[in-house]
């Protein structure tokens, strides 16, 4: 079966929802293709942070979705070796309405945004649906070639193709192109802890644990805790091997308040790893292809900027798109320009991440023990005022994108 579009996005993530949303905004026929029947993936990043929120805003949906299931975190603290606690960032102390990051299930959010986006006619979305392969015209990408979970092939041209499909991105794969990789010191498991009926932690409040090589981070939840436990890259198969009892007490020493409960841990197949990797390509773009996001840039967990960012290529690229798009004119320059305009945050971002890595994560695993970066302790204690500029940071990236003039609607 062989049919037309616009742009076909590979990838129903933030990135790929937000792009076929904004773009059909404009008028422009956009097919997002994504592999699975639904979002329903656990444990995939969930911080939506202030330029995001704001967005929404600009797009006439944020009082939609402010009522969407979400709890607000409104400052990061991390221990220190003397057993006190500092607050490293403080939100709250942002300028109003967005003064928090917004914990929000991933799953919510693209559910939210394909709704949005299918209320718009020039906006289909293909779920079950994979792209296997790159159609090409004298060297030019010209669509994609998928395949649907029934086995039924297709092709789908279009004048643009963008990949939106996260770290093991197929359309990258089929260009050729191989991003440089960054060392990352540790690996991540995902897991949840029940929140018993009466415990009055604040929710989204997000605390860390730095004892020895270990480090954990705890997120509450309406009614779970959902802890990251981190530890030297690689290491999956030698934890595995320990088996959940030794996990177990790894975690009562670790999280001593929720030693309780680590019995929920019925086994090492609980634990869901996220294999981190801090990357990027030289070029995001051939003649007819660009790539957004993971595709183009895998990000740390550190500091939850992953998603945020993704969503702002996605604006970026729609904002300086449409024009060529309707014209029917897009050239390798409109795909250059777009990642020349979100190639310095990105550097930026991915700087600060390897800095935490190196002073915080390396020393944890090295047996020298994990402590936050002994000059930002310096400065959150010396100067009050100083957590704002992490927190802004955070909330809003080095250059956050706002919403082009044709996705405007009123609230």
């Amino acid at each position: 079966m062989t049919t037309d579009t616009d742009v076909v996005v590979s990838g129903g993530g933030p990135a790929g929802m937000m792009l076929g949303l904004l773009l059909a905004r404009a008028g422009i026929r956009v097919t997002v293709l994504e592999k699975h029947a639904d979002f329903l993936r656990d444990f995939r990043g969930d911080t939506v942070h202030a330029s995001t929120v704001r967005l929404m805003d600009e797009l006439g949906l944020g009082e939609k979705f402010r009522r969407l299931p979400q709890s607000r975190l409104g400052d990061l603290e991390a221990p220190l070796p003397d057993g006190s606690r500092i607050t490293l960032s403080d939100f709250a102390s942002l300028p109003a309405p967005y003064n928090y990051i917004a914990m929000i299930p991933q799953w919510d959010l693209l559910a939210f945004l394909a709704a949005e986006a299918s209320a718009e006619p020039a906006f289909t979305l293909l779920t079950n649906t994979a792209v296997t392969g790159l159609i090409k015209e004298r060297g030019t990408v010209t669509g994609v070639r998928y395949r649907t979970a029934q086995g039924v092939e297709g092709e789908l041209h279009a004048q643009l193709t963008v990949a939106a499909d996260g770290r093991h991105s197929t359309v990258r794969k089929e260009l050729g192109l191989t991003p440089k990789e960054y060392p990352v010191p540790f690996d991540t498991w995902w897991f949840r802890l029940p929140r018993h009926p009466g415990e009055q932690d604040q929710i989204a409040r997000l605390a860390g644990e730095l004892k020895g090589d270990q480090i954990a981070l705890s997120f509450t939840r309406e009614d779970y805790y959902q802890i990251a436990y981190f530890t030297v890259k690689g290491a999956d198969s030698r934890l595995r091997g320990e088996g959940v009892e030794r996990f177990r007490r790894r975690i009562a020493v670790l999280l001593p308040q929720y030693a309780d409960r680590v019995g929920h841990i019925t086994g090492m197949d609980d634990l869901h790893l996220l294999d981190v990797r801090l990357n990027r390509l030289k070029r995001w773009y051939a003649d007819g292809a660009l790539l957004i996001g993971d595709a183009a840039h895998a990000m740390s967990p550190a500091g939850g900027m992953g998603i945020n960012l993704a969503i702002q290529d996605a604006v970026a690229a729609a904002t300086m798109l449409a024009e060529p798009l309707r014209r029917r004119h897009v050239t390798t320059a409109d795909l250059a320009r777009v990642q020349k305009r979100r190639w310095r945050p990105t550097v930026i971002v991915q700087a600060l991440q390897r800095m935490l890595h190196r002073t915080m994560f390396v020393p944890a695993f090295s047996g020298k023990g994990a402590r936050p970066p002994r000059p930002l302790v310096f400065l959150a204690r010396r100067l009050p005022a100083f957590k704002k500029l992490p927190s802004r940071l955070i909330a809003y990236g080095p250059r956050p994108e706002h919403a082009p003039a044709f996705a405007r609607r009123p609230s």
